[in-house]
Parts: C-alpha cells; sequence; structure tokens
C-alpha cells in the first residue's frame, strides 16, 4: 500500500518526501512539507489545507486519462481528509 500523507494527502514513494520527526528521524505519516522537526509546518484548519492543495491541481492531473476538475478534486478532498490522522478528531 502506497503511503500518503496524513495532513494533505500526497503520495510519499520515496523516503525523501517523508516529513521529520524532532529527533530528525524520518515520519512516515506526514510529507516534509507538512511536518518538519516534529512539528507541522502550517497551523491550518482541514478546509484551508484542501484549498491549499487544491492548488496543485495541475501537477495531480499530469499523466491521468481523465483528468479532474477544481470541483471534483474539492468534493474528494473533503471526502478524504476525514480519514487522515491530522484531521481525525
Amino acid at each position: 500500500m502506497e503511503r500518503v500523507c496524513q495532513s494533505c494527502g500526497m503520495p510519499m514513494p520515496s523516503d525523501e518526501l517523508l516529513g521529520t520527526n524532532a529527533d530528525g528521524s524520518h515520519n512516515n505519516d506526514y510529507c516534509t512539507y507538512c511536518f518538519q522537526q516534529g512539528k507541522f509546518t502550517e497551523d491550518c484548519t482541514m478546509d484551508e489545507m484542501i484549498l491549499h492543495c487544491v492548488e496543485f491541481l495541475d501537477e495531480f492531473n499530469k499523466g491521468l486519462e481523465k483528468p479532474i476538475t477544481r470541483e471534483e478534486a474539492i468534493v474528494l478532498m473533503k471526502e478524504a481528509f476525514p480519514k487522515f490522522k491530522r484531521w481525525n478528531k
């Protein structure tokens, strides 16, 4: 099963994309963009994270046979994000 960031949903196929714990070790739950040195890089709400992530939709759509729209992406994220560790409260 592919690792995905439990904050933003980004796939983390390689260790270089993993965030870091306070002791510098890899964190398998969060990506380097969301989590560094044992802390989240941004203090934001789940909805703010979704709006941030949708800005990278063009990158996500690269190579997809049927690209998804901004609206479709937001709907998918609003379904997925509440299941992620960071937002599952």
